[in-house]
């Protein structure tokens, strides 16, 4: 243990610690614009400065740990005055326009700022503007980025990607696409961590808001909105509501005050998921295809192009299922419309999802199988819908629960914990279980796969036969996962992976909060609701039984593969730049 004195206050640390965790244990906040603990420690924005004693010259508190008798000032005249000067000297590098930023009110360098009281701007503007393709699903702007290196960092330590990278050197380095790509030819999962984790307004993701109050407006289009698993989980957090509060049902009663015409939860096709895709692994394994490597979980389009574009060999171990997204904007456009007794063109298909990749995943080209255009027309992340709210000036605090429309707004326990890390391989298992069995195991039999460990492994037994699955979040984690199977050090018959880390709850289009990771909070949140559902598998969603009964006949069948299923191989990834492989990654 170490002794210091912080602001004329003594306190006791561990030996080790950093000044910025002991200041904060102390309850003395120091602000910090670059640090990522773990990820970006580099002391690059200058803002966390403290005095320390017998030591001229200031220090920065992320990366600079406590030493026995150390005096220190947090906010000192002279630790205030660099302060400022330094964030006087980034905002001379970034767009200010804050009013028309979507990060006003929820902005590290905003709060900074006011904090300390910088009324007017001394130093010159020098902005940099470049290109960028605005209808791609994701979006930068340069002359708010303030070179701090989260994005760079995130994606090279927890994703493993390497998409962004330092440009050009002296007053005109930023941060730019790597390799002179564009983005559009970069192999970017569109998993939007770097989204989550940029302190400004510099990444966001497409706004589709205004695109969706058009179509509201337009008296000739039937509105039809899914909502994702993930989304009930933190939507609440942007606009203030505890978790109590911020519930599905009052979600819904939010959306029904802005003026969708049929609300549904994406837990059913969660559930018609489990179905198609559980189905599917248990032939895969009959027939004898998993021997050398498993079959993956097709839920995440992050995921997906990941693959896709990293190890493109492993694509056809992918299960052929849509995801829950996308198999439901084609019952929407198929079976429902014949139930509402419209031509599917009348409907307009929207989701609400905790992820930006989703946007790319809805304007594939195979992602059209009712044959009235995209199955799912427009895609709003979270934070999106959440913007939609205020525009609407709905207080949602003041509404009454409001329950999905029917018939597709059942859903499951099983399908709510898809928005989780390893919830699909344990809906997956539930159902597979019983459909080797004919009865169903006990609900919690797989919960060994919960957790927020980045992989996670496990043997279940199958009618005495041992299934061995993994499950890992994050695409750092893939990658290590990927090579440990291509080198045998492992094998399994069924993997789950989510590009998030946390799973969805964690996605790129949740509400951000400035350095708290909230992904496990949410994730029990999710688990909490699926241990009070009075339906926890797949299979018993009245709903699922009614659909295969009138319109799909079974699993699998041909009108299922049609509408259920894809060819992930009918459309191109960005492949992975030409770096030095590891020579331990093949057998």
């Amino acid at each position: 243990m170490v002794t210091l004195t912080i602001d004329r206050k003594k306190i006791t640390v561990p030996e080790g610690t950093t000044i910025l965790d002991a200041t904060k244990s102390a309850g003395i906040p120091i602000p910090n614009l670059c640090y990522l603990r773990d990820v970006n420690e580099i002391g690059a924005c200058r803002v966390c400065v403290v005095e320390m004693e017998g030591k001229d010259k200031l220090i920065t508190a992320c990366n600079n740990k406590v030493e026995e008798g150390m005096v220190l000032y947090t906010n000192s005249p002279k630790v205030r005055e660099v302060r400022r000067t330094n964030v006087e000297f980034i905002l001379s590098h970034h767009d200010s326009h804050c009013a028309s930023c979507v990060r006003s009110g929820n902005c590290s360098l905003q709060t900074i700022a006011n904090d300390l009281g910088i009324t007017s701007e001394p130093y010159q503007k020098v902005l940099t503007n470049m290109p960028w393709k605005r209808d791609f699903p994701m979006v930068r702007d340069y002359a708010k980025c303030i070179k701090c290196m989260r994005c760079v960092q995130i994606c090279e330590k927890v994703q493993s990607l390497n998409v962004w990278d330092i440009s050009n050197t002296g007053s005109r380095t930023t941060v730019d696409v790597s390799h002179n790509r564009r983005i559009e030819d970069a192999d970017c999962s569109l998993c939007g961590q770097c989204i989550t984790h940029c302190p400004v307004g510099a990444l966001r993701e497409r706004d589709d808001t205004q695109k969706m109050f058009d179509v509201l407006a337009d008296p000739d289009k039937i509105t039809v909105v899914q909502v994702a698993p993930a989304v009930r989980a933190a939507w609440g957090e942007a606009l203030g509501l505890p978790r109590e509060k911020a519930t599905m049902g009052r979600l819904v009663a939010a959306m029904r005050r802005i003026g969708f015409d049929h609300i549904f939860d994406t837990n059913f096709s969660a559930d018609l998921t489990i179905m198609e895709e559980g189905t599917e692994f248990l032939a895969r394994l009959k027939n004898h295809s998993l021997d050398r490597y498993p079959m993956f979980t097709s839920c995440c389009p992050g995921w997906v192009r990941f693959l896709k574009s990293q190890y493109p060999e492993l694509v056809p171990q992918l299960s052929s299922a849509k995801s829950p997204q996308q198999m439901f904007g084609s019952v929407i456009k198929s079976y429902y419309a014949e139930l509402l007794g419209v031509e599917p063109e009348k409907i307009f298909s929207v989701s609400i999802m905790p992820c930006t990749a989703k946007k790319a995943e809805a304007a594939l080209p195979t992602m059209d199988s009712a044959g009235a255009g995209q199955d799912v027309d427009l895609v709003l992340t979270t934070r999106e819908i959440v913007r939609m709210i205020r525009a609407e000036h709905i207080l949602v605090e003041d509404l009454p629960e409001e329950g999905c429309d029917l018939p597709l707004g059942i859903g499951t326990g099983a399908g709510v914990i898809f928005g989780a890390t390893g919830g699909v391989m344990e809906a997956a298992l539930r159902t597979a279980a019983y459909l080797v069995t004919g009865k169903n195991p006990e609900p919690d039999t797989f919960k060994d796969v919960r957790g927020m460990d980045g992989w996670k492994e496990a043997v279940f037994d199958l009618a005495g036969s041992p299934i061995r699955v993994a499950v890992a979040s994050g695409l750092g984690n893939a990658r290590r996962l990927i090579r440990a199977l291509r080198r045998g050090d492992v094998h399994y018959d069924f993997v789950e992976i989510m590009a998030c880390p946390g799973g969805c709850v964690g996605g790129g289009g949740q509400p951000i909060h400035d350095g708290e990771e909230l992904a496990e909070d949410r994730a029990g949140n999710l688990y909490g609701l699926d241990r009070i559902s009075n339906l926890r598998f797949s299979h018993e969603n009245p709903s699922i039984q009614k659909i295969y009964r009138e319109y799909f006949q079974q699993p699998m069948s041909e009108k299922a593969h049609h509408l259920l299923h894809t060819d992930h191989n009918a459309w191109e990834m960005p492949q992975a730049p030409a770096l030095e492989l590891d020579p331990s990654e093949y057998v």
